[in-house]
């Protein structure tokens, strides 16, 4: 197994926890901004104090495209915890993962990455499986339908930013900056932003009591996923370490039935089967 994958597994671990945190604090009623903002308060100096100490801070005219996934991420994941308020997990998850899609595509056509008939075989059994692990309806029985409407058009929003944000990571990388000096560049624009934003919205950038308990512990999964996904990046292909690295909704799902009792089923069984068959062929890809 090559280095670049187990990159990729890594972060598919840690994306998948992150999808679960969201979810937890979409449950609890934090809002949107203040979590995403609570976040980045722990995200941005951790990520600038650990590429200090390892002395990978190295900033270069590349990081600039850092500094444009910080803009599109913060798109896709404010679009996604309003789209988990509403919509059930097993179902907004799946679909947010898929982004892997916008990536390859833009990796394929504009990097001229291979098309191969493994990744080919890989990305549609991926897509099967996100597609069987929606394992029932969007919304649950207190949601209305136009909310459920709502949260899916917020989780394709959320999907289409986050592949290009992890488009955007490549091209970086391929332009010499290192991995942590992407990650400082895309924390410093998403950390203003949604500070600015939250203010904005609420006159205020005070958060609520208990925000640290689900905002920390996402920082942390995060920063070791985008971490890991950076890493992978540097040395594999965009069109093979996005589609593992964003099968965390395997990770997702599993909680979802477990701690959300959202229901084991048939079709379940057979998205986890799909997925692992997906990873197995992406990487040997």
């Amino acid at each position: 197994m090559t280095s670049e994958v187990v990159y990729a597994l890594a972060a598919l671990v840690c994306y998948g926890l992150g999808d679960i945190i969201y979810k937890r604090a979409a449950s609890a009623g934090l809002a949107s901004d203040y979590f995403l903002m609570g976040q980045a308060w722990f995200f941005c100096p951790a990520v600038i104090v650990y590429a200090w100490i390892t002395g990978t801070l190295e900033f270069s005219p590349a990081a600039i495209w850092g500094s444009v996934a910080g803009l599109v991420i913060l798109i896709g994941f404010y679009n996604f915890s309003r789209s988990l308020q509403t919509g059930s997990v097993s179902v907004i998850a799946p679909v947010f993962r898929l982004n892997f899609i916008v990536t390859a595509a833009l990796a394929i056509g504009w990097l001229d990455e291979p098309l191969t008939a493994q990744k080919l075989m890989g990305f549609l059994l991926a897509v099967v499986a996100g597609w069987l692990l929606l394992g029932g309806s969007l919304r649950r029985d207190s949601i209305a339908p136009a909310a459920a409407r709502r949260s899916l058009l917020q989780v394709l929003i959320a999907t289409t930013a986050v592949g290009t944000g992890n488009f955007c990571y490549k091209l970086g990388l391929i332009g010499g900056a290192t991995p942590e000096t992407m990650l400082v560049a895309q924390a410093v624009v998403f950390c203003s932003l949604v500070t600015v934003m939250t203010y904005a919205r609420n006159g205020t950038i005070r958060p609520p009591d208990g925000f640290a308990i689900h905002s920390v512990s996402a920082a942390v999964v995060l920063v070791a996923a985008f971490l890991f996904l950076l890493h992978g990046l540097k040395h594999g292909e965009a069109s093979v370490v996005v589609p593992i690295a964003q099968m965390g909704f395997v990770v997702a799902a599993v909680f979802g039935v477990v701690f959300f009792k959202e229901g084991w089923t048939a079709r379940k069984v057979a998205g986890l089967c799909a997925a692992t068959i997906a990873l197995i062929v992406l990487a040997i890809g």
